[in-house]
């Protein structure tokens, strides 16, 4: 399925919420990070499951070249969801990603945009 991409006010800032699709290949980050880009947002939302798993592996190197699009780009990234069942490589992913900013993991919407309100 074909991403698609939406950019609105959430929590303060201007996000580009993936509303369909899955981002699993080098294409999807592209399209992901252009609309974002054109669309003039400042961070990239994504629901845990709009990842594809490889994501969550990070010798697959996705995650590796989203959050690398993501900086060229001025973007930052907020994945919804538990992360639970992710190998203890990427949970250390994740918690330098929410120390530096560049990568925040809510476990729902309402944290989500209660840590925007205050980036």
């Amino acid at each position: 399925m074909e991403l698609s991409v939406i950019v609105n006010e959430f929590g303060g800032r201007q996000v580009a919420e993936v509303t369909a699709g899955t981002v699993a290949t080098a294409r999807d980050i592209t399209d992901l990070v252009g609309n974002a880009s054109f669309g003039g947002a400042e961070y990239v939302l994504l629901e845990r499951e709009q990842l594809a798993d490889e994501f969550y592996d990070l010798s697959s190197g996705l995650a590796g070249e989203l959050m690398q699009k993501l900086a060229n780009y001025r973007l930052k990234l907020l994945v919804i969801g538990e992360l639970s069942g992710v190998s203890d490589s990427f949970r250390a992913f994740a918690l330098e990603g929410d120390r530096s900013g560049t990568a925040l993991f809510p476990r729902d919407r309402e944290a989500a945009a209660e840590r925007l309100k205050s980036a």
